[in-house]
């Protein structure tokens, strides 16, 4: 959801002493940062789940998606990949989205589109554009890369660290800024309000309903908000699951034409 790309270090050990009390000092925000990025996207060595997505205008017209993720991380770097199948509605269903994740250049994504019969490269100037028509962006199913912003934290709460991210290269994207509320627990991002120049929220994503699924804590549900239009798409997930041991020859060019059954109905 645009959303989220969110280096390692060690939690701070070393105490202050402030009005009398005991305060931990917070991490450093690139540790924040870094470690808001591994829990969001990078849980478990690959993983798998089922999601629907809702879709809704500003008249309360709604349509529906239902699709499967599989993922999978590139041992020994931040590189991943993701294949999204969708399977309802009927003019929807075979339409297939692989992502090749690479943090030190551009992704490399590609969309499968069965009516044509037709592999579309996604550019990168469109990641922050529509994915199948919900108020998501390319960019928010893998994330957007951490070194794309410039990050600070603006405040700390009892339950959050809430910073601010501005843009390196401003005209590249359509927001001025966009702040970001990662729980101090599980350093989940649970909110993201994206400003545009003018200093207005015109889009906010949320993650709720988390569960601890194989160990890792997960968001059951994403809600995408367009201020600006009024609608809104929310996506439920269901079947969640990790260090399943996918394959690497899934995540292929080969699989947008042939997705591969045996790994994405697993009930």
């Amino acid at each position: 959801m645009n959303l989220l790309k969110i280096t390692s270090g060690l939690v701070g050990g070393f105490a202050l002493l402030m009005s009398g009390s005991l305060v931990l000092a917070a991490p450093p925000v690139s540790e924040i940062i870094e470690r808001a990025n591994q829990a969001s996207y990078y849980a478990g060595r690959d993983g798998r789940s089922e999601a629907r997505m809702r879709i809704e205008d500003n008249r309360g017209r709604t349509q529906t998606r239902q699709f499967s993720v599989l993922r999978k991380n590139v041992e020994g770097s931040d590189e991943q990949k993701y294949l999204v199948v969708f399977s309802r509605p009927s003019e929807f269903r075979g339409t297939v989205f692989l992502v090749h994740k690479n943090p030190a250049a551009d992704d490399d994504r590609w969309l499968y589109l069965p009516d044509l019969d037709l592999v579309r490269r996604i550019a990168p100037g469109d990641k922050r554009t529509s994915f199948v028509g919900a108020h998501i962006f390319y960019e928010d199913i893998s994330g957007r890369n951490l070194n794309e912003d410039r990050h600070e934290l603006l405040e700390e709460t009892d339950q959050h660290y809430v910073l601010k991210s501005t843009p390196k290269a401003p005209g590249s994207v359509e927001f001025a800024s966009f702040q970001t509320w990662i729980d101090k627990e599980t350093f989940l991002p649970v909110r993201i309000e994206y400003t545009n120049a003018v200093g207005e929220v015109y889009r906010i994503m949320e993650n709720a309903n988390i569960e601890v699924v194989d160990g890792y804590p997960t968001p059951m549900m994403m809600r995408v908000q367009d201020l600006q239009s009024g609608g809104n798409t929310v996506v439920q997930f269901r079947g969640v699951s990790y260090d399943l041991g996918i394959p690497d020859a899934v995540f292929t060019e080969r699989s947008l034409r042939n997705p591969p059954a045996e790994w994405l109905d697993r009930r």
